[in-house]
């Protein structure tokens, strides 16, 4: 997923503005970029094509505001090349949210149509608004671990569903099918003992053959890709597979996807991020905190994932917390919120923790907040993990004690049902 968006750690409060906010509007075949001055009123614009030279032919455009700043709408995403191209060519960056720039045309009272040149002018007025502008920062380690894991989640997006297309064909074949998860190894067994009766049933098992081999060739491909992920994390030098249930695949998405923890002055502002926090639907008197369905999901799955690994492992001490939890009377879903919420606390440690020795994942930010969330390197969090490709193997007698004798007391919410 993306460029890397970095939102520095004092939100760029900037004292004087630059004089020119230039809006781009990326897109596939063509970019549209409008300036504007410090009181929004458009200075020029140009579209250009998309092409090896289009960053060049930007900046020469530009060469009559010396003292300018670039406002690209979701440079994560389609304007991630542009971004990329515009910071290599020394120029100053920012993301723009394309939730932002559609606020302010939607508020703007002037000409509202929906157009390029509109477009633009949106982004460049909602970076000259915005408190908290992200600076866009050149591709980094983070992005290679991003890359790989986004490998790893479209391979085995892919082997669930030529599994699922095998289970159907088998069900076909066979009385009730397979119920279970199924494998390769199974299937070929499955498939083997099959004899086939007629034309229509040859040609099903044929189909089967081919979706089983499509099934091995996948795994391979996850194998090859799970140790290239591991050989890019352990370069990277992260803590972060010290978090009991993170691998080197969970490792990598976080990394990826957060790419500097400075974006997050406090622990409370990362599992708002990941979707771990849970959202305030008071009314009146009433206090009421549901179950949040925004954030990233991709990262909310990852530490998902890691909550179910430690609760599958009876000597973690996360398991131990969540039967806490169970004892308190809370039911299995409430208890393993609080544990994805312990755990993004633990990750946003780590993250703050390798941020301060220059490791991928972040810049150095606050320091009383990384103490503040016990990120020290020597306090282990939900036990030692042993590092590998697969996060679920786990050492017993590799694990020391990590939940400290008593625990900071916890800010009392009434917790999603």
């Amino acid at each position: 997923m993306p460029a890397m968006v970095c939102p520095g750690p004092m939100a760029w409060k900037w004292s004087v503005l630059m004089a020119v906010m230039i809006g781009i509007d990326p897109h596939k075949g063509s970019h549209t970029a409008v300036a504007v001055g410090a009181a929004e009123e458009p200075l020029g614009k140009i579209r250009v094509r998309a092409c090896p030279a289009q960053a060049e032919q930007l900046v020469g455009w530009a060469q009559a505001w010396p003292e300018r700043t670039w406002a690209v709408e979701g440079a994560p995403g389609l304007g991630r090349l542009l971004a990329q191209q515009l910071i290599a060519a020394g120029e100053r960056v920012l993301d723009v949210q394309p939730k932002l720039a559609a606020r302010v045309r939607l508020l703007h009272t002037g000409n509202t149509g929906k157009s390029d040149p509109n477009d633009a002018l949106s982004v460049a007025i909602a970076a000259l608004r915005s408190t908290t502008r992200r600076e866009v920062i050149a591709d980094d380690h983070a992005t290679v671990l991003k890359v790989w894991a986004k490998r790893h989640r479209d391979l085995s997006r892919a082997r669930n569903q030529i599994a699922c297309r095998l289970h159907a064909v088998l069900c076909e074949l066979i009385p009730g099918g397979v119920p279970d998860e199924i494998t390769a190894g199974h299937a070929a067994k499955i498939v083997g003992q099959i004899r086939p009766a007629g034309p229509v049933a040859e040609a099903r098992c044929e189909l089967a053959a081919e979706l089983l081999a499509d099934i091995r060739h996948l795994d391979a491909q996850r194998r090859e890709v799970k140790k290239k992920l591991a050989t890019a994390v352990k370069a990277s030098g992260t803590s972060l597979t010290e978090v009991f249930g993170v691998g080197p695949v969970i490792a990598a998405t976080v990394i990826g996807d957060v790419v500097t923890v400075a974006r997050f002055p406090t622990r409370d502002h990362f599992a708002a991020y990941n979707g771990t926090a849970p959202v305030e639907v008071s009314s009146g008197e009433k206090k009421i905190y549901r179950l949040s369905l925004r954030g990233n999901r991709r990262l909310n799955h990852a530490i998902h994932m890691a909550a179910i690994t430690q609760i599958r492992h009876k000597h973690s001490d996360g398991r131990a917390y969540y039967e806490r939890k169970l004892a308190a009377g809370k039911t299995h879903k409430e208890a393993l919120r609080c544990l994805k919420r312990r755990i993004s606390d633990a990750i946003y440690a780590r993250l703050r923790a390798d941020a301060s020795k220059g490791r991928p994942g972040g810049q150095p930010g606050n320091h009383s907040v990384s103490r503040a969330a016990s990120s020290h390197p020597a306090h282990r969090l939900f036990g030692q993990a042993t590092p590998g490709p697969q996060a679920s193997l786990r050492s017993a007698a590799a694990l020391t004690p990590a939940i400290p004798p008593s625990e900071p007391p916890a800010k009392k919410t009434r917790r999603a049902t």
